[in-house]
C-alpha cells in the first residue's frame, strides 16, 4: 500500500469514527448542561466549595467565577512546583525555578500546556498527577462552561442570566470529561501506553552511555490531555514518545480523542438553541476547514523534491517512521486547528509550507473544530461577524438565531477578534527587535523568525505546541509567553460572556423574507470565507516573512 493511500484511508476511518459518536455524545452533553438534577457527588462538591448550583448568574458574576477559580488554580500549581523538592514522589527532582513555575502554572490553567522543560527530567509524580493532570480536567471544563454560557445567550430571551458557572464546571468534569477519560485511558493502556508510579531506571546502553527513564501515570494523563485539548505530555517528545503513543492504532485513536468533543459540541449547540440545522451549519464550516487543511498538508509533505524524498515516500525528517507522513500530517493539522498542542512529529522539521499550515491553523483562532469549548464559542463569534458582513451587503440590520446584532454586540465580537492577533504580532516584534531574545533561536533567517512567530501564536491562542528549535526556557520567554497565555485565554472570555449577556437580554425577532438563513450552505460558505480572509489580512505580512519565504526558497 502506498503511503498516500494509507494516509487517505486513515483520514476516512477517522471521519467515520467521529460521525459515529457525534449524535450520542452531542445529545448527552446537551442533557448535561440542561438538566435541573444534581448527582450526589456533585452535591458534595457544591457543599465543599460553598456554591449554590441553582442560583442564576448574570455575565459579570459568571466571569468572576471563571477568573476567581482560574486564579486559585494558578496559585496552587505555582506553589506545588515551588515545594516539589520536599514532596514525596518527587523522584529526586528539585523545586522549579520561579519564572518557569509561573510559566507552567499559567500554561496548564489556561489550557495551553506550553512546556519549556523536559517533563521526564523536571516533574515528579505528585506535581504531574495532583497538579498538571487536575488542571487538564478543570481548564477544559472552564472552556466548555463559557461556550455553554454563550449558547444560552442565544437560546434565552429577556433575561440576563447565563446559568451557574459552578454547576457547569462540576458537571463538565463529573459527567463528561471524567467518564470519557476512564474509557480512553483503558484503551490507551491496552495499546501499550504505560501506567505506573515507578521511579527512574535504566533502559539500555547507548553510544552516549546509559539512558534513564522514569515511569508515570501516562495513560490516564494522556487521555485527558487529548480529550480536554490540553496537550502537555509526560515526556518531552510528547506523542512521538513510544511510552505515550506506541502504535499506529494508538496514534489514530489519539487524534480521534482530541477532535471528538469539539466536533460533537456543534450538536450540543443545535440541541440547546432548538435547531439542529444550525448546529450542522457550524459543523460543516469546521469540517470544511479541517479537511481542507489536512489535504493541503498531505500535499505539501508528500510532494517530492529529489531522490531522497522519492526513496522515503515524502518529507520524513522529524516524523516517526511507525506513523509515516500521512498520519503525522493529520495529527499536525488536528492539534493546531484545536488548542491541543500535542505533537507526534516535530513541526520545525516540516517543509516550509507545511510549517506555515500548522501556524495558520492556530492563527485562525483554533475554531475548526477548536479547543474543548473555546472552539465553539470562537466559531460563534465568527458567525456573528459573518452575519454582520452580510447585513452590510444588503443594508439590513443583521440577525443571528433571532437576535439582532447591533452596535454593542459587534463591538464585543470585534474586540474578541483583535485581542489575540495584537498579542502575537506585538510580542513577536518585540522579541525580534530586542537583542537578547534572538539568542534563543537555533536557526537564522526565515526559519528563525518562524520559531518566534510560532511560539507567540501558540501561546496567545492557548495551543502549546512549539517549533522545537527555540530555547524558550529563559526569563524573557517564560515571562512574555506566560503573559500571552493569560491574556489570550481570559480577555476573549470577557468579551464572549459580555456578548452572551447582551444577547440573553434581547427580545427575539421573528424571521422574515429578508432574514439571512444561517442554516443553509450559502451561510457556511460565507463563514468559511470570512474566517480565511480576516485571518489572511491580519497575519499575511508576518507569514510572508517566515514560512512563505522559506517555502518559496526551498
Amino acid at each position: 500500500m502506498s503511503p498516500v493511500l494509507a494516509g487517505v484511508l486513515q483520514l476516512l476511518a477517522l471521519i467515520a469514527a467521529l460521525a459515529l459518536v457525534h449524535r450520542p455524545l452531542g445529545d448527552h452533553m446537551a442533557r448535561v448542561y440542561s438538566s435541573d438534577r444534581h448527582l450526589r457527588v456533585e452535591k458534595w462538591i457544591y457543599k465543599g466549595i460553598g456554591a449554590d448550583p441553582d442560583a442564576g448568574m448574570r455575565w459579570p458574576a459568571y466571569l468572576r467565577g471563571v477568573l476567581a477559580f482560574s486564579a486559585a488554580g494558578v496559585l496552587f500549581l505555582y506553589l506545588l512546583q515551588r515545594v516539589q523538592g520536599v514532596l514525596p514522589g518527587s523522584l529526586g527532582f528539585s523545586s522549579i525555578d520561579p519564572d518557569q513555575a509561573f510559566n507552567t502554572a499559567v500554561s496548564f490553567v489556561t489550557n495551553t500546556n506550553w512546556q519549556s522543560y523536559y517533563g521526564e527530567q523536571a516533574m515528579g509524580h505528585v506535581v504531574q498527577t495532583a497538579g498538571l493532570a487536575v488542571q487538564n480536567f478543570v481548564s477544559a471544563a472552564v472552556g466548555m462552561a463559557v461556550a455553554v454560557a454563550l449558547v444560552r445567550g442565544f437560546a434565552r430571551s429577556r433575561t440576563g442570566e447565563l446559568g451557574n458557572f459552578w454547576a457547569d464546571l462540576v458537571r463538565g468534569v463529573v459527567r463528561i470529561l471524567l467518564p470519557l477519560s476512564v474509557v480512553a485511558a483503558i484503551v490507551l493502556a491496552a495499546c501499550g501506553v504505560i501506567q505506573n508510579f515507578s521511579g527512574i531506571h535504566e533502559v539500555g546502553q547507548f553510544s552516549g552511555g546509559p539512558q534513564q527513564w522514569n515511569g508515570g501515570a501516562v495513560a490516564s494523563q494522556e487521555a485527558i490531555k487529548l480529550l480536554g485539548t490540553n496537550g502537555g505530555g509526560y515526556f518531552n517528545a510528547n506523542s512521538a514518545h513510544p511510552f505515550e503513543n506506541p502504535t499506529p492504532f494508538s496514534n489514530l485513536f489519539e487524534i480521534f480523542l482530541l477532535l471528538v468533543i469539539p466536533f460533537s459540541l456543534t450538536r450540543t449547540f443545535g440541541r440547546m438553541v432548538g435547531s439542529l440545522k444550525q448546529g450542522y451549519a457550524i459543523l460543516a464550516t469546521m469540517a470544511t476547514i479541517w479537511v481542507g487543511f489536512v489535504a493541503l498538508m498531505m500535499w505539501t509533505e508528500f510532494a517530492h523534491h529529489g531522490p531522497a524524498f522519492d526513496l522515503a515516500g515524502g518529507a520524513l525528517e522529524g516524523k516517526e517512521t511507525r506513523f509515516g507522513v500521512g498520519a503525522s500530517s493529520i495529527f499536525a493539522v488536528s492539534t493546531t486547528l484545536t488548542s491541543t498542542g500535542a505533537v507526534n512529529s516535530f513541526h520545525s522539521s516540516f517543509t516550509g509550507f507545511g510549517g506555515g499550515i500548522t501556524m495558520l491553523g492556530m492563527q485562525l483562532g483554533e475554531i475548526a473544530p477548536g479547543g474543548t469549548g473555546s472552539g465553539l464559542y470562537g466559531m460563534l463569534v465568527m458567525a456573528v461577524i459573518a452575519v454582520f458582513i452580510a447585513g452590510l451587503m444588503v443594508g439590513r440590520t443583521p440577525e443571528y438565531l433571532g437576535k439582532k446584532i447591533g452596535t454593542r454586540e459587534i463591538k464585543f465580537a470585534a474586540c474578541y477578534l483583535l485581542v489575540t492577533p495584537a498579542l502575537v504580532l506585538v510580542l513577536t516584534a518585540a522579541a525580534m527587535a530586542l537583542p537578547t531574545p534572538g539568542d534563543s533561536m537555533t536557526n537564522s533567517g526565515a526559519h528563525g523568525f518562524s520559531e518566534i512567530l510560532y511560539a507567540y501564536s501558540s501561546a496567545a491562542n492557548n495551543n502549546g505546541s512549539a517549533f522545537a528549535g527555540l530555547n524558550a526556557d529563559t526569563q524573557w520567554f517564560n515571562s512574555t509567553l506566560g503573559l500571552a497565555m493569560l491574556l489570550g485565554r481570559f480577555l476573549p472570555m470577557v468579551f464572549v460572556l459580555a456578548l452572551a449577556g447582551s444577547l440573553a437580554g434581547q427580545r427575539p425577532v421573528p424571521a422574515t423574507a429578508g432574514t439571512l438563513r444561517t442554516e443553509k450552505p450559502l451561510f457556511t460558505g460565507l463563514l468559511v470565507g470570512a474566517i480565511l480572509i480576516i485571518t489572511g489580512l491580519t497575519y499575511f505580512p508576518a507569514l510572508a516573512l517566515g514560512p512563505l519565504a522559506e517555502g518559496l526558497a526551498s
